[in-house]
């Protein structure tokens, strides 16, 4: 099986579904023959031209809409917001109109829109950009919102994404673009839109993780196994719609749980993971639930007080011990 860096992933996702289906086009702030900020469209205007690559002006709102009103007419769309801190300023865009449009035709209209962008966190951006927070889109019925942690779910995740009849927020982790490598889907394949992975299986613990924390978690789970205690590692890949079987499965089976996020705890989407599970399985819970998130405060500028906000592996490996 071929292996990409995460970037490539998307890269390759683009590629593949441009050349598959000549409605799918892409819109955002250097996408064309720069190559996106990230380079995740690099390449592609030199095959698409800049009737496929749409570069527009610094307007997020703009960006979206213009990616509604094609959807609309029968295009299928990719837009890109740079930077997830400033999606906030497309919000009318995506939770007043992308996200109930569908309703409020009466299932007449479909819209085929992916809204990608990345959360900069870990990489020193300072508190304007370097934010996560899906937690705002969960709240808003008709989205669905995508989390890929690996270049197989970045590449599978984003294929179903663009073919899927329904709005979606893609969010991906920048921090994992260049620095994690691996196996990635073919051609032809994609992963399913809530279908949850089991990333490793284990006995004693359920850590269920979002994004950039499934690899922390998975590197707190190696150095915990070495002790004893058997970590099962959930990734629910899309929040919406979220897989509940698959997370109840592993917490029945374990009865004590870890949800890792990059968000702050307040009003984050451990949150809502943690009500589900109580909902739903508190009768086969041996302890609290424990969460591992970010700090409630704006994010540092400073690399080493920003390192001290982010939640890391070793905040997994202490809450794990706390109810092993």
């Amino acid at each position: 099986m071929k292996e990409l860096k995460y970037f490539e992933a998307i890269n390759e996702a683009l590629r593949e579904e441009m050349r598959r289906d000549e409605n799918v086009i892409i819109i955002g702030e250097e996408v064309g023959a720069s190559g996106g900020a990230y380079k995740c469209t690099s390449g592609l205007y030199d095959e698409f031209g800049s009737e496929r690559l749409i570069d527009t002006p610094i307007s997020e709102a703009a960006i979206v809409g213009v990616g509604i009103g094609a959807s609309l007419m029968g295009l299928r769309p990719v837009t890109e917001i740079m930077f997830m801190d400033f999606v906030h300023l497309s919000v009318e865009q995506i939770m007043n109109h992308a996200a109930k449009m569908y309703f409020m035709s009466g299932g007449q209209y479909k819209l085929p829109l992916v809204i990608r962008t990345q959360y900069s966190l870990g990489r020193a951006y300072g508190p304007q950009h370097s934010q996560f927070f899906p937690s705002w889109f969960l709240n808003t019925p008709g989205l669905y919102i995508a989390l890929p942690s690996t270049p197989y779910d970045a590449k599978g995740l984003l294929k179903a994404a663009i073919r899927a009849n329904n709005p979606t927020m893609f969010i991906e982790c920048a921090g994992l673009y260049y620095k994690l490598k691996g196996p990635v889907p073919g051609e032809n394949e994609t992963v399913q839109l809530g279908r949850a992975d089991v990333k490793k299986e284990g006995e004693d613990v359920t850590v269920i993780a979002i994004s950039r924390m499934v690899q922390e978690t998975l590197a707190a789970a190696d150095e915990l196994e070495k002790k004893g205690v058997s970590v099962e590692v959930v990734d629910p890949r899309t929040l919406s719609p979220l897989d509940k079987e698959t997370v109840l499965k592993s917490v029945r089976k374990t009865g004590k749980v870890v949800v890792a996020a990059d968000d702050c705890k307040t009003g984050g989407v451990s949150n809502e993971i943690a009500c589900v599970i109580i909902e739903e399985a508190f009768s086969h819970l041996k302890a609290p639930i424990q969460r591992v998130t970010a700090a409630d405060m704006p994010v540092p500028s400073s690399r080493e007080l920003e390192q001290q906000y982010m939640p890391t592996k070793e905040g997994v490996v202490k809450a794990v011990n706390k109810i092993k």
